[in-house]
């Protein structure tokens, strides 16, 4: 099994889980590259049209395993809150970050007289 790189008996099922989750992710974002440069390709407008659908249907799928991993590994939650659905400059978004918890730490020590507990 060529997508383990450590002795499978040293993985724990979570471990082998987690390999299952990133390799499905893998072949599905394959599959959208290999789907978008088929359509693209094509000089025939119906198969174009059936080649999006199913690339559409693959990211889909990638959705799907992404969500599984945020779900189950909490390094995934993190960055994705970092980097999904933000406007700022994508190579920004870590730096912005880093400075808001920085602010928010210099004002924790402030007295906070709407909250006196």
């Amino acid at each position: 099994m060529d997508q383990y790189h450590e002795p499978l008996e040293d993985l724990d099922e979570d471990d082998k889980d987690n390999v299952r989750a990133l390799m499905s992710l893998k072949e599905e974002v394959e599959a959208v590259n290999w789907y978008q440069q088929r359509a693209s390709a094509t000089k025939d407008e119906n198969l174009a049209e059936v080649l999006a659908h199913n690339m559409d249907e693959e990211i889909e799928h990638a959705c799907m395993a992404i969500e599984w991993l945020r779900r189950n590994m909490p390094a995934w939650d993190e960055e994705l809150k970092t980097y999904l659905f933000s406007e700022a400059p994508i190579t920004e978004l870590e730096e912005l970050e880093e400075e808001e918890e920085s602010s928010e730490e210099e004002g924790s020590g402030e007295l906070d007289i709407g909250n006196l507990n």
